[in-house]
């Protein structure tokens, strides 16, 4: 019988996944565009056969391998600093090539040649070694990650062995393999050894995959580590791009260094300096804008006195240096004789300086008290270089910047300036326009982008700012003036944008423009849409003459961890402005409750070409998919959750005396009754302010409180559609030949069940016999369900007046017990719903066994998974089931509480706990079927007692 409820229910639930999963698919690019350019090598490997069971165990020295790249026609033996490669999930050691590569050509002006800027220094060439674990699928599986942590630390052991004493070696990690790479800081003579981990696409601080207790025990770990180990550690994320790890758990616990923590630092592409763009996850090791950056960095570490400086240096997020050069003068002697004086009102613009060797331009400082007693900054932006920021490979315009004391209307010559710090100081881009930004397949050029440099100068309002202009060959520009220091403030909540919109309106004629937000949510679940409004006489030709067109910087809850660049000028706005975040996201316990967003525009460019306004609301479409890619567990986790639910009522049918429903019916009245009052629960519990870790990990946010029913009433639907499934499975089972009662003491059954648990214990992993009772459960369902129909065509005959045997069981199924053959087959069903979304849970563990099989050799082991007695439960039940035909799970009279009422347990912990711990809903499980087995099936087993009516 078809029922209307479950049918549009799962309906609904359809449509809504693919909704989700449209928008989850189409937003990353809009979100966060790649324009990464390809890179190319000419790769060779050599396998080092010397590091063998000698230094490994066997069992990995068969298994795994470790390689040495070399660039065809540059390099041949080994002559440099070592670095290791430790490739990630489905990773292979060939990963290595691009960023090996990079560094090759950047120490070699031409094969053999070593350029001069590392000659001059005596800088070595870097020797990348690479281990191989043959794609081994390391994300689901903690086991195989433990040992690849293992290998590769003894493959530090060996590479060290290579090199003279005392030598120390940069490890680069991609995605799992940094979750390797930070492991083996917990080994003292690894740790002793390794100058600086950077890892790339790494999900720190959340698993992508949370279906195994040992990865969670890694993590665990590796939070020590980072926490306590003095081993620099680099983070490198891709963002939104990254369609494979959730970018919120690539960053650092820590992401500030200082003199009494760890350096910890976290960069997302889309900031990172010549770089500029989205990166995708496999992208991140070939993509060009960042391989030349990490192999540079690797280059610098082999030799600097202060790895910490060497990271800052060349993997650069546009803070504030931590050094100044050596060649910058920390003070000026003004030459009135190569100086020009303008007033604070008069920005300075020039371009394209040419004829002098040096000039010295001096500004006055504007008095409080004529801005209205506002804070005024110093804004320059130069396309040329403010040492020591500046583009790789930039032209010869330099400028300086200094404070000269006084407070005559005239300065004095001769007078000692000292250098001003910056608080703000970075690389910006400068997208071209009438171009998407970043250029998709090209990006930006190493030697493209403007300096930017901002400092509070109004301590000392009656003096002057000097800029020393140097290297004036008529490439470049400089643009300089003071803007207001404080920034415009709007109250918007995130409530108001949910409803409606806010409008911000700024100067034109700014060359900086701050704006902050401190009510909305920096979460990664919500996007917003940015609309830039241009002065009414914008022109495209007179905006396409500007030096910088009007730019936007967007940072989030005022930590400069993540940053996004967007152009505002239509000429080059080709998508919307998303502005999004992963400075805090579900489950991240460190991160609730993030909010305040800031945003910066900056433009060099007539008035005409400058923005009146922005206006900021919610953008739905890419807020749905964002809520979709981040709670996918927690649907197969409540999945399992309803699924309980349903088994419970119909053990509690079985238990009153009555009818148990077929799984359709139950189905029915689950979406009439109880799931409206579950909705409801959800939604308030979705208020309560749990840790990060439980529920759907927002730590009661209200905001976000619609996901939890929205999550539920999908999970329902699945349930319904999972239902359709298994009867089109059953389809051809049923065609089988029916069951039999059997009422004999089963001996044999318990040796074969015996010699499975065996197996489980010493060769197969437990997660292979449970798909085993699965198949078996399925293939009892389809035969009872034909036994059911026989035994009804039966009673139909007898009352009719056939002939009927008497004595068999079909005819004693007939009478008006509840243990009739429909009943029975009806808790066959549901038993079969409830281990059918047990199967995703076991899934990831199946597919790294076929896996290790497939590349590792059958008789390689698998470590981990051969504790029989959490299937053991499974394999009595669905054994049990497949040869009595009576009662299968009757309570028992020493059950002062029905045992059923473990199944709740099993719902509250798949609801609770399974999104961030989905291994707990399998051990929750195991307890519930292992007392009711244990109960009220284990004496009946072992004694071969079968019941009929």
């Amino acid at each position: 019988m078809i029922y209307p409820r479950p049918l549009l229910l799962g309906l609904c639930s359809l449509l809504f996944i693919l909704v989700v999963y449209l928008s989850a698919s189409t937003t990353p690019l809009s979100l966060s565009a790649q324009g990464c350019r390809m890179s190319w090598m000419s790769p060779s490997y050599l396998l080092q056969t010397g590091f063998d069971h000698r230094w490994t165990r066997p069992t990995l020295a068969r298994r795994y391998s470790l390689w040495l790249y070399r660039e065809v026609g540059w390099e041949d033996e080994l002559h440099g600093s070592p670095v290791l490669f430790i490739p990630g999930n489905a990773g292979s050691s060939h990963q290595v090539r691009s960023i090996a590569s990079s560094a090759t050509r950047q120490y070699f002006s031409s094969p053999y040649i070593v350029a001069p800027e590392f000659a001059a220094r005596n800088v070595r060439d870097l020797d990348f070694f690479a281990v191989e674990y043959n794609e081994d699928l390391s994300a689901f599986h903690g086991t195989t990650l433990e040992s690849q942590t293992s290998y590769a630390a003894d493959a530090v052991r060996y590479i060290l062995s290579l090199y003279p004493p005392n030598t120390h070696l940069t490890i680069l990690g991609h995605s799992m393999g940094g979750i390797a790479a930070v492991s083996l800081l917990d080994s003292p003579i690894a740790a002793a050894n390794i100058s600086a981990v950077i890892t790339m696409s790494t999900p720190h601080t959340l698993p992508p995959a949370r279906f195994d207790r040992r990865i969670d025990s890694i993590y665990r770990t590796n939070a020590k580590i980072l926490a306590e180990s003095s081993t620099p550690i680099l983070s490198l994320c891709g963002g939104a791009t990254d369609m494979m790890i959730p970018s919120e758990s690539c960053i650092l616990p820590s992401s500030r260094s200082s003199l009494t923590t760890p350096y910890r630092k976290t960069v997302f592409a889309s900031g990172l300096a010549g770089a500029w763009t989205g990166v995708g996850h496999r992208e991140m090791v070939w993509c060009h804008q960042v391989r030349w950056r990490v192999a540079r960095a690797a280059l610098e570490l082999a030799h600097a006195p202060v790895p910490a400086a060497a990271l800052d240096a060349w993997l650069d997020d546009g803070r504030v240096p931590s050094a100044v050069t050596d060649d910058i003068p920390a003070s000026l002697t003004l030459d009135l004789s190569r100086s020009e004086v303008l007033p604070a009102s008069m920005p300075l613009v020039l371009v394209g300086p040419n004829g002098f060797k040096e000039r010295i331009w001096l500004i006055t400082i504007p008095r409080a008290d004529e801005n209205n007693n506002r804070r005024m900054n110093l804004v320059m932006y130069v396309s040329g270089a403010i040492p020591p920021v500046a583009p790789q490979n930039a032209n010869a315009l330099q400028v300086t910047v200094y404070y000269c004391a006084g407070s005559s209307s005239v300065p004095e010559d001769g007078k000692e300036c000292e250098r001003i710090a910056p608080f703000q100081h970075r690389l910006l881009p400068s997208p071209v326009p009438g171009k998407k930004f970043p250029v998709p397949g090209e990006g930006s050029d190493e030697s493209e982008g403007v300096v930017y440099f901002e400092a509070d100068v109004t301590a000392a309002p009656n003096g002057w700012v000097a800029l020393r202009v140097q290297g004036a060959d008529g490439r470049g520009w400089v643009a300089a003036g003071f803007e207001p220091g404080d920034a415009l403030l709007n109250d918007a909540g995130t409530f108001d944008l949910a409803i409606g919109k806010t409008l911000v309106n700024v100067d034109p004629t700014a060359l900086r423009t701050r704006i902050h937000l401190p009510n909305l949510l920096a979460n990664v679940l919500l996007v917003y849409r940015l609309t830039p409004i241009m002065q009414p006489t914008f022109t495209r030709e007179k905006c396409s003459q500007s030096f910088l067109s009007p730019l936007l910087t967007h940072t989030s809850g005022g930590a400069n961890v993540e940053t996004h660049y967007h152009p505002l000028s239509p000429l080059t706005l080709q998508h919307p402005v998303l502005l999004h975040t992963h400075i805090s996201g579900p489950y991240i316990a460190s991160s609730a409750g993030a909010r305040g967003i800031e945003l910066t525009i900056h433009s060099v460019s007539k008035s005409d070409c400058g923005v009146a306004a922005v206006e900021i609301k919610i953008d739905q479409w890419s807020t749905l998919g964002r809520w979709g890619s981040r709670h996918w567990p927690a649907l197969v986790c409540w999945s399992v959750g309803v699924a309980s639910i349903l088994l419970f009522q119909a053990l509690g049918a079985a238990e009153a005396g009555l009818r148990v429903p077929s799984l359709a019916a139950s189905l029915s009245s689950f979406a009439q009754r109880p799931l409206p009052a579950l909705l409801l629960a959800s939604l308030l519990l979705a208020h309560l302010p749990l840790p990060a870790s439980l529920y759907i990990g927002t730590g009661g946010e209200i905001f976000f409180t619609p996901i939890a029913p929205l999550l539920l009433a999908t999970a329902s639907g699945l349930v319904c559609l999972s239902y359709a499934l298994l009867i089109i499975l059953m389809l051809p089972l049923r065609l089988l030949s029916k069951r039999q009662a059997d009422t004999t003491v089963h001996r044999r059954t318990v040796f074969s069940m015996l010699l499975i648990l065996l197996l489980i214990f010493l060769l197969v992993p437990w997660q292979v016999a449970f798909l085993g009772a699965w198949c078996i459960h399925l293939y009892t369902s389809a035969t009872s369900r034909r036994n059911a129909v026989a035994i009804a065509q039966s009673s139909r005959t007898t009352s009719e007046g056939s002939p009927q045997e008497d004595n068999k069981p079909e005819a004693c199924a007939n009478d008006r017990s509840p243990w009739s053959g429909a009943d029975r087959h009806n808790m066959d069903m549901h038993i079969l719903l409830f281990l059918t979304w047990l199967l995703p849970l076991t899934a990831p563990v199946l597919a790294v066994w076929v896996r290790t099989l497939l590349t590792a050799g059958w008789t390689t082991p698998f470590d981990g998974d051969h504790n029989p007695l959490l299937v053991a439960p499974f394999l009595v039940l669905v054994d049990f089931a497949s040869w009595t035909s009576g009662i299968l799970l009757p309570r028992q009279s020493r059950e002062p509480i029905s045992l059923r009422i473990t199944l709740i347990f099993v719902s509250l912990v798949a609801f609770v706990w399974g999104p961030r711990h989905t291994y707990t809903i399998f051990d929750a499980t195991g307890v519930a079927i292992g007392a009711l087995v244990t109960i009220r099936i284990g004496p009946r087993y072992w004694g071969g007692v079968s019941y009929f009516r």
